[in-house]
C-alpha cells in the first residue's frame, strides 16, 4: 500500500497523444480510465497520481514540481525553454515511425527561398518562443504572431507570409498549396522528470519503471513471436532465414513414436511483423513445418 509520500504525480497528455498514451500504458501494465469532464483519471496502482494536461504546457508543470514527471512532446519542452530530465523518447506513429517536424513554410506562388528571406515579414505558429530564437540567431527581424489553429490555412489565404507548422508526411501541407523551405525542430514523445523527483530514490525508481515498461510495450507493437518444428538436417536453413533479436531458441522435441526414429527441432524467435509474408513461403521451403505467429505485449 503507498504511502501518501510514496505517490508519484504522472501528467498524461490530453489530445492527439492521449489515447496512444493511455493504450501504451495499458500495454505497459497500468489501467487508466478517463471520464468524460474530468482532467483526474482512476488508475489501478495506488502509487500512481494521474493529471491530463495538454503537453504545450506540461512542461511548466514537471519543470515547477506541481507534476513529478509526464509525458509530452520534446518541442514543448524547446518552446518553454524549461529544465527537466528526460528520462525516455518514444516513437508513437504508425504512419512514418519516425519523428514528426517543425517546418517552415510558404505559399507555393511565394518568392520565398530560405528563412532569410523572411526580413519583415510576418510568421504565424503556435511555436512562438523557438520561432523568435530562431529569427533571432539568424538576425532575421520578423513579426510572429500566435496562431490559434488552422495555421496553415492562413499562410494559403495570404494572412501571413508564412508559418511555422508539425507535419508528419508534409502531404497536409501540400494539399494547402505550401512547400517546406526549412525543417527547424523534429519531436517525439517524451517521459520527462522534474529534478528534484529524479533525486528521490522512490520516485525516480518508479519513473525507471514507466518508462522501461512503456518503451518495451512500443518496442513489441511492430514485432511478432514465431514458433515452428523442422528436422535436424534443415536446421542451418531455416536459421539462416531467421533474423532476431539475439539468436533464435532451438530446442529438442520429446521423442516420441510418432517422430518414427527422426531428430526433430522447435525453434522460438522474435522477429519484424514487416517481414512475416516475405518470410513464411522461404521457411516452409527449408523445412520448417507447423508455424504458429503469436502477438507480444512488451520487449524488454
Amino acid at each position: 500500500m503507498a504511502t501518501k509520500a510514496n505517490v508519484l504525480k504522472l501528467g498524461i497528455p490530453k489530445g492527439s497523444l492521449e489515447a496512444q498514451t493511455i493504450e501504451l500504458l495499458r500495454k505497459s501494465g497500468w489501467r487508466i480510465a478517463v471520464g468524460d469532464r474530468s482532467y483526474i483519471p482512476r488508475v489501478d496502482d495506488p502509487s500512481l497520481s494521474c493529471r491530463l494536461l495538454r503537453p504545450q504546457e506540461m512542461p511548466r508543470y514537471i519543470a515547477d514540481g506541481t507534476l513529478d514527471a509526464g509525458i509530452t512532446g520534446s518541442d514543448w519542452i524547446v518552446e518553454n525553454d524549461v529544465d527537466v530530465v528526460e528520462v525516455e523518447s518514444f516513437i508513437y506513429s504508425k504512419v512514418t515511425l519516425t519523428p514528426t517536424r517543425w517546418v517552415l513554410c510558404v505559399p507555393n506562388a511565394s518568392p520565398v527561398q530560405r528563412l532569410e528571406d523572411l526580413e519583415g515579414k510576418r510568421v504565424a505558429t503556435e511555436m512562438v518562443a523557438f520561432t523568435r530564437r530562431i529569427f533571432a540567431e539568424r538576425k532575421v527581424q520578423v513579426e510572429v504572431e500566435f496562431s490559434w489553429g488552422v495555421t496553415e490555412a492562413k499562410a494559403a489565404d495570404g494572412l501571413v507570409d508564412a508559418v511555422v507548422e508539425v507535419t508528419e508526411t508534409g502531404s497536409s501541407l501540400r494539399a494547402n498549396g505550401l512547400r517546406i523551405v526549412e525543417e527547424l525542430l523534429t519531436s517525439s514523445p517524451v517521459l520527462v522528470a522534474n529534478r528534484a523527483a529524479w533525486d528521490d530514490p522512490w520516485k525516480c525508481e518508479k519513473i525507471r519503471q514507466i518508462g522501461v515498461l512503456m518503451k518495451g510495450a512500443l518496442d513489441a507493437e511492430s514485432r511478432v513471436g514465431i514458433k515452428m518444428n523442422l528436422k535436424r538436417e534443415h536446421l542451418d536453413a531455416v536459421i539462416a532465414l531467421l533474423p532476431s533479436i539475439t539468436a533464435p531458441t532451438v530446442s529438442q522435441l520429446y521423442p516420441s513414436p510418432n517422430l518414427k526414429g527422426i531428430e526433430w527441432l522447435a525453434i522460438e524467435t522474435v522477429i519484424s511483423e514487416h517481414t512475416v509474408r516475405e518470410l513464411y513461403p522461404k521457411l516452409r521451403e527449408a523445412g520448417a513445418v507447423g508455424i504458429i505467429e503469436f502477438p507480444l505485449n512488451k520487449i524488454i
